[in-house]
């Protein structure tokens, strides 16, 4: 890995948290003219390498925007391929995480998604829920939005049940109750496509993340990119509010 970083790239200045927004998969194919499936499953391609790469810097947390609530709305043909590509994922990457110490989490409206891709996603959990090298986060059916509001149904319950006084509900109240709970704010984002807009993306966890916006179609999107980003990142000068005298 050494000899393919950047040069002036430092492994010991890599964030802690990445997350992806995955972009341009439909545009993708329909610049070939091919079907959107085929954007989607070279978009896979791009998905193993980025994880693969990930997991050799030792970045700790990937997270990965798979499928939005919104996306629900596309025609059934192509959500049912989406679940079907999704399940294959799963299948054809057990070896790759069980080998390296990934532990695969997922976020979002779990129930939404089909019972038969349920099962594959809670069994690939399971198994490797004993992995401490790296999480692999996929949003499944996940809103930002929808996390948040349900964040604060759970809040309104506990403090009318005694459990939260709303004198003191503080930032971390709040974040304790999203789906994030038990990860890290992202450090860096990067979204793919062009596209500058967080499309009702991890809205409360972002709030002093580093955006990075490629014009690169996802499927398109190199490992080589990947790291030119991050040394990118490294060059950032992360203040979060504060004046950095140095």
């Amino acid at each position: 890995m050494s000899s393919d970083l950047p040069t002036g790239f430092q492994t010991e200045l890599l964030p802690v948290h990445v997350a992806i927004i995955m972009d341009g998969n439909g545009r993708w194919a329909k610049k070939r003219l091919m079907n959107r499936v085929k954007g989607h499953e070279r978009g896979s391609e791009t998905v193993r390498s980025v994880v693969r790469t990930t997991r050799k810097l030792g970045i700790p947390y990937l997270s990965l925007y798979a499928f939005s609530t919104e996306n629900w709305e596309r025609p059934k043909t192509e959500v049912a391929t989406l679940m079907s590509l999704l399940r294959r994922f799963l299948a054809s990457e057990r070896e790759e995480m069980l080998g390296n110490n990934i532990r695969l989490n997922a976020i979002g409206e779990l129930d939404r998604l089909p019972a038969t891709v349920r099962s594959d996603l809670e069994a690939m959990m399971v198994e490797t829920a004993g992995n401490n090298g790296m999480v692999l986060t996929l949003c499944l059916s996940y809103g930002s939005r929808d996390e948040l509001t349900e964040a604060m149904r759970a809040v309104a319950i506990k403090v009318t049940q005694g459990l939260l006084d709303p004198a003191s509900l503080s930032s971390d109240d709040i974040a304790r109750h999203l789906y994030t709970a038990d990860l890290p704010d992202p450090d860096l984002l990067i979204r793919t496509s062009g596209e500058l807009r967080l499309s009702n993306f991890m809205l409360w966890q972002l709030a002093y993340t580093e955006f990075v916006f490629s014009p690169t179609l996802w499927p398109d999107f190199t490992k080589e990119e990947y790291l030119e980003i991050l040394k990118m990142f490294q060059e950032r000068d992360r203040r979060f509010g504060r004046v950095n005298d140095t």
